[in-house]
């Protein structure tokens, strides 16, 4: 496996890249060889061949079909994981040379910093006439949150994603060649290691994961990798702040992390009260036992005399404290000297307590930073600075960013479930949804506000909500605020969705000493109506007396989540991209004229059909005001793995984050006076776009199409996530299916509808109305139209006509029906893409990403082809074949790795 295409050109800095790829790939061929047979890697060998061929030539896939059609199930699969385990590699290399690349511009210094890094930012900023003053005066507004989420659309188990730490460290060790050869040959069976033990492990697990499977999953995330890279990042804007203005200043607490896992009720009935608590449980003894082992650790570190060098009075007067304090702790007669080890020893004991809900527990993560700052000062007035002050002040920034939660777990539950309840207490459910607005407002008004009570009990969905509130109220007390983020309205339609929250959250007891509810409400905007509606409805909300009461009391902080995914899948994308940025606008000013600061909380899946790209250009097209030092955002599927999988590269990922904050915060782009003129042409490639997109799914015939051209059904029959693919007790309408696997199911046949379907048409509609120049205007000059043509050309790019033909053939009579459009639209989408870009070929501008591409392409196409076959079969033995079903499995999960942003 260490053949190229003679058409693959790496440019001259990603040289070792190539060498890398090489030698790994020669590697995998070496395990297949010892793990399968010499005969099996002879016949991967040769249908590698035959896929690189076909792509050279440009041929039909039918010679690589008919290749590749009637394996027994078992070969069929060890041929998908010998192709996975190629991208597996691959991955690894790429995402290795972005730490290579990384250390290059390290090494240049500020004479050549990394594009949209800390350094680039704060340099772009003092040449805008940014002072390290003004600088300093923002820095505590600013407030990034990635929020993860359990949407896994690749599932990297564990087990898998430890091997994958072992197989990344093992060719970052020798990044800088200064090896020696025994060393290189170490490093080589260190990752040959790793990447036999990971052949030997499954991909997924028969089981469906449980809620406490992706609790793990996420904290993974969370412990292994952000845990020990917060303090870095800190360290490092520190630098750049050195660097660019001579001196730094005190730095807050600039980033902090979310969860949904345990928290997201919304059409998943494993999540509720229970899961919310063991959630917050289980993070509160995750996050304190990793303090515990750093105390430890630096209980051996200092180990300063006082015979030897001075002690402040405030940390000899904190261990008399403790003494008393704990007097059941008793430190070594031998380490009476040292002050340091005697706090050490009982701010240990008082973890342990908070771990146990013991006497002498801490009462918050402030007064175990405050004890930390104590020490800290003492070392740095007593010439400790190179003794101990560095490891102290990471542990400092880790408490300060962790807290004693880990991650804000945010609730969520969709808006009919509350209607629901509230209805079983206020008349029925007819009478309830036969109120508009304004009258279901006022009846909810008093029970919101607290001058009436709801009547408890109701039916079973009620109770639980009970619980579940009375779980937030329990937490609170126990945890403190900081452990809960929002509570999420999904399908938010108006203000009595938000009210009912307000009632709800009484009737199950989560009020404060001053009668408020101490919850922050955030309505999702999801579907093109709602995104339409969201101003006036938060224009009710901040108009209604008894929510503007609860507002005040949360300082005048609204929170607004708008979603990427089923606006997409319900106007198409052209249609949500540009409702989501008119959306921004004109809530903001609605929130201005109130007086009240609006947080964006943005939907993101990883796909571009969910809203998926790259975060500084995200943050960049936002509209001016937009951001304000605050982004909001979720992490989902494979991009928590590509954003945080390597500590480098998390610590890439949060700098990238910052200093986009930074820039559109500080700085944001000027305004610009052709926007009123680009404004009516982006209106009518939305509409057009939505159009000619609802025409398509719109066809009676077309959930039928969907559920045969697409692997959907074997999609809903995987173990990905703990949430069923649809709301429980709603048909298979295209309405009902969650946004997910509605793309999840496009990407794996290839086509990628909803990444710009209708995008094409769209476009043509413009320009036939005499605005071609005024789109390439917006191509060059609007950063918004800018980002949104550049995401067109890298899901077009990640498709492939021919692959989705055949599965389109799977459906039988309607492909000759559905597949013409569908070819129709995409050569208008890639005609219009290139033609006002400027490219002769799709990513022409992005030599590294398209580059990447064509290096797993003629890799995912034998799995592709593979599935198409598989599929087929497996619809004929009436679904029930489960070897051909495990075989299939296989190909999703190698498609996934292979085309990546798939979900």
């Amino acid at each position: 496996m260490n053949e190229y295409r003679s058409s693959v050109v790496f440019a001259t800095p990603d040289l070792p890249l190539r060498d890398d790829v090489r030698r790994l790939g020669a590697l995998v061929g070496d395990l297949l060889s010892e793990q399968v047979s010499p005969d099996f890697l002879d016949e991967v060998e040769a249908v590698r061949t035959a896929a690189i061929a076909r792509r050279e030539s440009q041929g039909p896939l039918a010679t690589l079909s008919t290749q590749l059609e009637g394996r027994a199930p078992r070969e069929a699969e060890a041929l998908v994981r010998a192709f996975s385990t190629y991208f597996q590699v691959v991955n690894i290399a790429e995402r290795v040379h972005r730490i290579r690349r990384r250390r290059d511009y390290q090494r240049a210094g500020t004479k050549r910093p990394q594009p949209d890094g800390l350094h680039d930012a704060l340099l772009q900023l003092k040449a805008q006439g940014v002072s390290l003053e003004e600088l300093a005066q923002w820095l505590p507004r600013i407030d990034i949150e990635p929020v993860f989420t359990a949407h896994p659309t690749e599932a990297v188990r564990r087990a898998l994603l430890e091997k994958e730490q072992l197989m990344v460290a093992a060719l970052v060790d020798n990044l800088d060649g200064q090896r020696t050869p025994g060393e290189q040959a170490a490093d080589a069976a260190r990752f040959r290691m790793a990447l036999t033990a990971s052949w030997q492990t499954a991909d997924s697990s028969p089981v469906r994961p449980s809620v406490d499977d992706e609790r793990e999953h996420v904290g993974f995330y969370l412990t292994r990798v952000l845990y020990r890279v917060m303090p870095v990042f800190y360290e490092s804007l520190e630098q750049a702040l050195l660097d660019t203005w001579g001196r730094t200043v005190p730095l807050p607490r600039l980033v902090r992390f979310g969860t949904w896992v345990g928290g997201d009720m919304d059409g998943n009935p494993n999540v509720d009260a229970t899961t919310i608590t063991a959630t917050l449980n289980a993070q509160r003894s995750a996050v304190l036992g990793l303090y515990l082992k750093d105390m430890l650790a630096l209980a051996s570190l200092l180990s300063q005399s006082t015979d030897l060098v001075g002690v402040s009075a405030d940390v000899l007067a904190r261990v008399e404290q403790y003494r008393q304090l704990l007097p059941q702790v008793q430190s070594r007669p031998r380490h009476a000297d040292m002050p340091y080890r005697l706090l050490n020893d009982r701010m240990r004991a008082r973890l342990q307590a908070t771990l146990e809900d013991a006497p002498g527990a801490y009462a918050s993560p402030a007064e175990f930073a405050a004890d930390l700052q104590l020490i800290l000062d003492s070392l740095e007035a007593n010439k400790g600075k190179h003794a101990g002050w560095f490891s102290v002040r990471r542990l400092l920034w880790r408490v300060r960013t962790f807290g004693f939660h880990l991650a804000r777990l945010d609730v969520r539950q969709e808006s009919s479930v509350h209607a629901r309840a509230l209805a079983d207490v206020l008349g029925g459910q007819d009478r309830f949804d036969a109120l508009d607005d304004a009258a279901r407002a006022a009846l909810l008004s008093p029970y919101a506000a607290g001058s009436a009570s709801l009547e408890r009990g109701g039916d079973e969905a009620g109770q639980r909500l009970d619980k579940v509130f009375a779980a937030l109220a329990d937490a609170r007390r126990r945890h403190g605020a900081d452990a809960l983020g929002s509570y999420i309205i999904s399908m938010a339609h108006d203000r009595g969705d938000v009210l009912a929250v307000l009632a709800l959250a009484r009737r199950g007891g989560l009020v404060d000493a001053e009668d408020a509810v101490p919850l922050d409400i955030a309505p999702l905007f999801e579907t093109v109506d709602d995104l339409q509606r969201g101003t006036a409805t938060l224009r009710d909300l901040l108009a209604d007396p008894v929510y503007r009461a609860h507002l005040a009391a949360r300082d005048d902080v609204q929170m607004v989540m708008l979603g990427y995914s089923d606006s997409g899948k319900d106007g198409g994308i052209a249609a949500s991209r540009w409702g989501l940025q008119q959306a921004q606008v004109d809530l903001l000013e609605a929130a201005a004229a109130y007086g009240v600061k609006l947080t964006f909380f943005h939907g993101r899946g990883g796909s571009i059909s969910r809203g998926g790209t790259r975060t500084t250009h995200a943050v960049n097209a936002s509209p001016r005001g937009s951001i304000d030092g605050r982004l909001r955002v979720t992490e989902q599927g494979e991009v928590i793995h590509r954003k945080y999988g390597i500590r480098a590269l998390a610590l890439r990922s949060l700098e990238q984050s910052a200093g986009a904050v930074l820039r559109a915060s500080l700085r944001p782009r000027a305004a610009e006076p052709r926007e009123a003129q680009w404004i009516p042409v982006m209106e009518t490639v939305a509409a057009e776009s939505s159009r000619a997109y609802r025409a398509f799914v719109g066809d009676a015939r077309f959930m039928d199409y969907f559920r045969n051209a697409t692997p959907i059904d074997v999609i809903e029959r995987m173990t990905l996530g703990s949430r069923p693919s649809r709301r429980l007790g709603q048909d298979a309408a295209l309405s009902n299916l969650r946004a997910i696997p509605w793309v999840f199911a496009w990407s794996q046949a290839r086509a990628v509808i909803p990444g710009w379907f209708g995008v094409g048409s769209g476009l043509q509609a413009a320009a036939d109305a005499g605005h071609e120049e005024r789109l390439r205007e917006m191509a060059h000059d609007w950063p918004f139209f800018e980002t949104f043509l550049d995401d067109m050309a890298m899901v077009l790019s990640k498709g492939d006509i021919h692959i989705a033909e055949q599965f389109s053939q799977l459906a039988g009579p309607l492909h000759g029906h559905f597949f013409p459009l569908i070819r129709e639209e995409l050569a208008l989408t890639a005609h219009w893409v290139k033609r006002l870009s400027g490219q002769q070929e799709l990513l022409e501008h992005d030599p590294r990403l398209a580059l990447s591409i064509r290096l797993r392409n003629p890799y995912i196409d034998p799995i592709s082809a593979l599935q198409v076959d598989l599929l087929r079969r497996w619809r004929e033995s009436g679904r029930e074949d489960e070897a051909l079903l495990r075989a299939l499995v296989a190909c999703v999960n190698g498609v996934s790795q292979g085309v990546q942003n798939t979900g």
